[in-house]
């Protein structure tokens, strides 16, 4: 997989806070993101390595929670991204300090591809390197978010080809 993981240039820093039980499962989407992106960070929470520290300026964190924003006049310079399961996601929301008083970026709706590396809880609900995706366009336009999109496509792809169930 690795030859195949473009290096995607963006203004936007994106900070991904990963559940540390994220950290070996092969359906992790945030590091393939980290991989692809150069402006990016992984801050690994939990664990051995205690609660995640962060050290945020100009920050957004993207989460599925208030009126969607289909438009963005001034994008910040971090995007904040939690990657964990949705009940993980919630916990990590409820307990970081760090992200208290954020302004909070909750994506449209979209459709949502058909095969998944895991099921959805819901509609809306991706994975994390598709809500970075979806992000980066609302920022920086469609020559960011491609180039994710079909790394993620591909990574859904070599999945399936391994055996491994993909679908809804």
């Amino acid at each position: 997989m690795c030859a195949a993981i473009p290096t995607i240039a963006t203004r936007t820093r994106i900070v991904i806070v990963r559940h540390h039980t994220e950290r070996w499962r092969s359906s992790n989407s945030g590091r393939l993101a980290h991989l692809a992106l150069p402006n990016s960070e992984l801050v690994e929470h939990g664990g051995t390595s205690g609660p995640a520290v962060l050290a945020l300026a100009d920050a957004w964190l993207l989460f599925p929670e208030g009126t969607p924003v289909e438009r963005v006049e001034r994008p910040p310079s971090q995007l904040v991204v939690l990657d964990a399961t949705w009940s993980q996601a919630r916990r990590m929301f409820r307990k970081l300090s760090a992200l208290r008083g954020l302004p909070i970026l909750r994506l449209p709706e979209t459709a949502m591809p058909v095969a998944r590396m895991r099921e959805s809880p819901g509609e809306g609900r991706v994975s994390t390197i598709e809500a970075i995706a979806r992000a980066l366009r609302l920022f920086e336009g469609d020559a960011v978010a491609t180039p994710l999109e079909a790394l993620f496509a591909l990574a859904v792809e070599r999945a399936a080809a391994s055996g491994r169930h993909v679908g809804p």
